[in-house]
């Protein structure tokens, strides 16, 4: 039996930097021509006046990665992954302002 052995990697992103179109690009291991056509969606929105002073945060982040799995796992185009992104954030404010009330 041969003995096989995974290796994870991770990076650890501080909440409070906002990061450029290209190091997006890099942590999501993502295009950023794929990246400006999420732009073109609605699905992330940047902070700046154009693509130079583009800049990305967390939730930006999370839902490049969402997107990519929803796109990878169902199959779904960019309009399909923008409208899940939207009603998955939806329902986690549900949830929350549910689990508050209790």
């Amino acid at each position: 039996m041969k003995n096989q052995m995974t290796i994870y990697t991770s990076i650890l992103l501080d909440e409070n930097t906002n990061y450029s179109l290209q190091e997006l690009s890099d942590l999501c291991n993502q295009s950023t021509k794929l990246i400006r056509e999420m732009i073109d969606e609605g699905m992330i929105a940047p902070t700046g006046s154009s693509p130079g002073q583009w800049r990305f945060g967390l939730r930006e982040i999370h839902r490049v990665q969402t997107a990519q799995r929803l796109i990878r796992d169902l199959k779904v185009n960019l309009a399909g992954a923008a409208l899940a992104l939207d009603l998955l954030e939806e329902l986690e404010e549900l949830r929350r302002q549910v689990s508050g009330k209790w």
